[in-house]
């Protein structure tokens, strides 16, 4: 692995604060719109490059959408930034794919996407990435 993978596996086991409330994500996506950032769904190839304006804007609404349709509850608790305020990464779990992220006697499941300032790293999935989110990526693929 190299050095620039290995600082950003360390930085994923970081510390993390949970978006709780869904007012408090589209307060993160707005902050986040503002920026240049990787947007990497696990499983698909690495971002060659970042997003910004109308593309990051349009992706992260679609995001949106869909964590709120598939994880119906009336709270978010599903995406986790480094820093609320200033966010550099964010994780964001597939509400349809959580499996186990807090079992002491099972590996942890890889969040479903990262938004990183930074050039992000591979992640492995233990499954391969299910269709309808391979469909649902490729839409922003054309």
């Amino acid at each position: 692995m190299s050095a620039a993978a290995s600082v950003f596996h360390a930085r994923l086991q970081g510390k993390f604060a949970g978006i709780m409330q869904w007012q408090q994500l589209d307060e993160l996506w707005g902050r986040v719109k503002t920026g240049a950032w990787y947007f990497y769904q696990i499983g698909e190839e690495l971002p060659a490059a970042t997003l910004r304006g109308d593309e990051l804007a349009r992706r992260l609404d679609a995001l949106g959408e869909l964590l709120r349709r598939e994880h119906d509850y009336s709270y978010c608790g599903i995406v986790y930034a480094d820093d609320v305020a200033q966010p550099t990464l964010i994780k964001v779990y597939d509400p349809s794919h959580m499996g186990s992220s807090c079992s002491h006697n099972a590996t942890p499941s890889p969040p479903g996407w990262i938004l990183s300032i930074e050039p992000p790293a591979p992640i492995e999935r233990l499954a391969p990435t299910p269709a309808n989110r391979r469909r649902w990526w490729q839409l922003f693929s054309k």
